[in-house]
Parts: C-alpha cells; structure tokens; sequence
C-alpha cells in the first residue's frame, strides 16, 4: 500500500482570503491529528493570495478517504470553505517508494 500525496488547487473569490484562510489553518491542525495523516500544508502564492495550494500526504488512499469523512473536513471544507471558492481542484498521486 503506498503512501499518497494530494495536492488541491483553491482560487478563493476576491474578498474571502482572509476567511479561507483561517478555515484552511483550523484544518490543517485538525488534519494533522489523524492517524493516517503524514502532512498537511497551506500555501498561499505571494503574487496572488487569492491562488492556494494544500499538499497533504497520507500513508494510503484509504487514510486519505478517511479524512473526506471527518467531521472536520465536512463542516470546514464542503460547508465553510467551498462557498467561498471561485474553483477547487484535487489531485491524488500514488507517492514512488
């Protein structure tokens, strides 16, 4: 079973970056709690603020399902954050041994 890498691509609409933000960094704490979870980062782009990344890295792709039914990820992703994306993109990579 190999560790997965997921990278998710936030454009945040202009006006909810300093919201989006918050919710990102009370989700990040909260995701680094979970067993399966390896990493989880924020990054914002310095030209562009409103241009997110999350990289997270988990030690399966079960692990990762697991986080997608966190109560944590329901109220702060699909009903704080995702209201307040202009778009979201999420890639899972199989992570080379």
């Amino acid at each position: 079973m190999a560790e997965v890498q997921v990278i998710a691509r936030y454009t945040i609409e202009p006006g909810n970056e300093e919201a989006v933000l918050a919710l990102l960094r009370e989700l990040a704490t909260a995701a680094r709690t979970e067993p399966g979870n390896l990493a989880f980062d924020v990054c914002a782009l310095v030209a562009d603020p409103r241009q997110v990344v999350l990289l997270e890295r988990y030690v399966s792709r079960a692990a990762f399902e697991d986080h997608r039914t966190t109560p944590h990820f329901k109220r702060l992703v699909l009903d704080s954050i995702v209201p307040l994306l202009e778009s979201r993109v999420v890639e899972l990579f199989d992570a080379a041994e």
